[in-house]
């Protein structure tokens, strides 16, 4: 069996990122492969032309969660020993960018944490179901528990 060599583990910075990120680590060790991080950042419109303005004063709501995104992936880099140029925050569809960069990156395998929903929940869609569908390298879909969330 090949071994993976570019692990690229997705984070959305919930409370229970923890045991996926531990996945994501051990198998890169596992694997001697190199861990990378990413997170999407959905962007934010702060007016629509046909609807006015929907927030009322201006401002780049995107690139402030860019930055404190930014600075989210930075300590869990150091957690996971991480370097800093292979964290990413990407912006728009959490399920279209993660995709794109794991091409751009070579990745081997995404890691992502799955809640395992149903009914309306499939409905709306997971970032976790739309990469497993449509990922071109292996997707670890870490099952997350009540006792995770």
């Amino acid at each position: 069996m090949k071994g993976y060599r570019n692990v690229l583990l997705t984070t959305d910075f919930t409370e229970h990122e923890e045991p996926v990120a531990e996945k994501a680590a051990d198998l890169a060790a596992l694997y001697q492969a190199e861990l990378s991080i990413c997170h999407a950042v959905n962007s934010l419109p702060i007016t629509e032309s046909v609807y006015g303005p929907i927030i009322p004063y201006d401002g780049d709501l995107t690139a402030q969660l860019v930055f404190a995104a930014k600075r989210k992936l930075l300590d869990m880099g150091a957690l996971y020993g991480v370097p800093e140029q292979r964290q990413w925050v990407v912006v728009g569809s959490p399920k279209t960018e993660i995709l794109g960069l794991a091409e751009e990156k070579a990745t081997d395998l995404i890691v992502v944490g799955s809640h395992g929903r149903h009914g309306l929940g499939v409905l709306l869609g997971s970032t976790a179901t739309s990469l497993l569908n449509h990922a071109r390298c292996d997707v670890l879909a870490v099952r997350l528990t009540n006792a995770d969330v």
